[in-house]
């Protein structure tokens, strides 16, 4: 699995499987099924209500644990320092681990800079292997680096086809900041998968229109994590590092571009 390297010097996985909406027994199978596969990053949330799913499924599945890349992220009952500081606790029981490489404050608060002084703390103690925030739009990111202290080492936003990112992603590269896609597919909006132009270029390579979707991202260095349960879709995930998409896929792809949030984000 292609990696990329975090602004501290820690490598991440370029490609993992989120479990959003995932549970019980489902989503442990899941996660089984993906480490067989070579998944090795697994994205969760407090809000999801299934990091100890995903505790116990790679407990279960026998993965070295330096093998895997965790992340998971503090929402909205945990805006102050103290709550958050007992949160991290709170999600290192439930993941059934003595750290999360990756945690993330799941949308911008009014008390995020709080929230990140505990954040910050757990990564001095070695509970936390890199920061990072999720949600947050270029201006959004740009306030809270000038008083944050460490640079967050991932913003993880919702991009795809129809919104590409693209300014976002030069802004947060110039202060050393890795943009994370989430709903690569779009949650399937817009027609996604019967998009005339994407199956076009999927059947000029043999390639799925979702293999497509995937490959528009991890071809400019954007991390993906599409989320399923089904055991042949997270296969076919998988297989987008046999092909690029050319300088005309790209022009075509780009006429998609709607240039809004398909989900309410940065409206």
């Amino acid at each position: 699995m292609p990696s990329i390297i975090l602004n501290n010097g820690v490598s991440m996985p370029i490609l993992g499987l989120g479990i959003y909406a995932l549970h019980g027994a489902d989503c442990e199978r899941a996660v089984c099924e993906a480490v067989d596969l070579g998944y090795r990053l697994f994205d969760t949330a407090q809000m999801y209500g299934n990091e100890r799913e995903l505790g116990n499924a790679l407990k279960a599945c026998g993965v070295p644990r330096e093998e895997v890349f965790i992340t998971t992220k503090l929402y909205s009952p945990t805006t102050t320092y103290k709550k958050a500081k007992a949160a991290i606790s709170e999600s290192l029981k439930a993941l059934q681990t003595d750290y999360i490489d990756l945690l993330l404050i799941h949308e911008p608060y009014s008390s995020s800079l709080e929230m990140y002084e505990a954040m910050k703390e757990a990564y001095e103690d070695g509970k936390i292997r890199a920061l990072g925030i999720s949600n947050f739009s270029a201006a959004r990111y740009l306030n809270f680096i000038q008083s944050c202290g460490v640079i967050p080492a991932v913003n993880q936003v919702e991009a795809h086809a129809f919104y590409q990112q693209k300014h976002l992603q030069a802004v947060l590269e110039r202060h050393g900041t890795r943009m994370e896609a989430w709903s690569p597919f779009a949650a399937g909006k817009n027609h996604f998968f019967t998009n005339p132009i994407l199956q076009s270029i999927g059947k000029k390579y043999g390639k799925t229109v979702a293999q497509v979707g995937l490959r528009l991202l991890v071809q400019r260095g954007v991390v993906v994590i599409p989320k399923s349960g089904h055991a042949g879709r997270l296969k076919q995930n998988l297989d987008i590092f046999d092909f690029s998409l050319s300088d005309e896929d790209l022009r075509q792809i780009q006429s998609l571009e709607g240039e809004r949030s398909l989900f309410g984000w940065y409206d």
